[in-house]
């Protein structure tokens, strides 16, 4: 005995170009029917929120699949799965494809060496799955649109539930980005964590999908954008606060990346304010408003 609801979704090519598409969705519990086998011409993530199965892998060897996981099917690669006799399991999976599936594969997001990945808890990704399922309703205008926006937030969902992450960050990569504005080199960073480049490339990679010179060199501009566009400090003061020392190359470094030079910057996004910056992150659920005044009479009622 099992339950199934799913929905398919054709994209046109303006679709396409929001980076990613959502082809189908579909929420599943029970003694369901094994999938497979089969090959597809797109990638679908497989959420099992609940009870145990199998996976076997294109060369005959069969993996236990436990709850809670991602199985994570690529185009081209051919997949035989299913849930385990009796109880079944609870699945839930969206069927995608579009070019930026290469960078979310760059990044860490997608992972097309590991068919069955553990996960430490499936609620941000059914969080993702579920405004899907609500966006599916038929005459929706916006149902591509929207399809679109929750499978970007579907991988990053994944990635942060995936089994071995911490919920925080990670600690190393916490670490760079707290000592990103010291006047060290990579191998010097290297170092302060007793291990060789080698070790840092790959954990810095495996982590935020980019080399550590990269991922020290977004956080420091990405503190200059926001000194250039808050304070009044001299670009030299803001090279120095960001950890260069020649005001000149950070101008140049800045002016490549960004593509345009500091000065340039900050005529563009200027909001320079009396009181000075502040480092203080606002709450998402009481943003800054205009207070009311209860107290405050209309004119002509008095």
């Amino acid at each position: 005995m099992y339950h199934t609801w799913m929905r398919y979704f054709t994209p046109g090519p303006a679709h396409h170009r929001l980076g990613l598409v959502c082809l189908g969705v579909g929420l599943q519990h029970g003694a369901l029917p094994p999938v497979g086998p089969r090959t597809l011409d797109h990638h679908v993530a497989v959420v099992i929120s609940a009870g145990t199965g199998w996976y076997r892998t294109p060369d005959g060897h069969t993996r236990t699949v436990t709850a809670p996981a991602l199985i994570q099917l690529a185009p081209g690669v051919p997949h035989h799965y299913g849930a385990a006799p009796g109880a079944g399991w609870d699945e839930a999976f969206v069927d995608f494809t579009g070019p930026a599936v290469d960078a979310y594969t760059e990044l860490g997001c997608i992972d097309p060496t590991r068919p069955v990945v553990p996960l430490t808890d499936t609620t941000g990704p059914r969080a993702a799955v579920g405004r899907i399922a609500r966006a599916a309703r038929r005459g929706n205008p916006l149902l591509e649109i929207e399809t679109s926006a929750a499978v970007h937030e579907l991988l990053v969902a994944l990635r942060r539930a995936r089994a071995g992450t911490d919920p925080h960050g990670d600690p190393l990569l916490r670490a760079l980005a707290r000592d990103a504005f010291l006047p060290l080199s990579v191998a010097q960073h290297a170092a302060r964590h007793g291990m060789t480049t080698t070790e840092l490339r790959t954990a810095v990679r495996r982590g935020a999908g980019c080399s550590p010179k990269d991922y020290l060199l977004g956080i420091r501009l990405t503190r200059a954008k926001e000194l250039l566009a808050a304070t009044e400090l001299p670009v030299a003061a803001v090279a120095r606060r960001v950890g260069y020392d020649d005001p000149a190359y950070f101008s140049r470094l800045f002016t490549r990346r960004v593509g345009t030079a500091p000065v340039r910057f900050r005529e563009r996004e200027g909001r320079a304010v009396p009181g000075g910056w502040s480092d203080r992150v606002p709450d998402p659920d009481h943003p800054p408003v205009i207070a009311s005044h209860a107290s405050a009479q209309v004119p002509g009622t008095a």
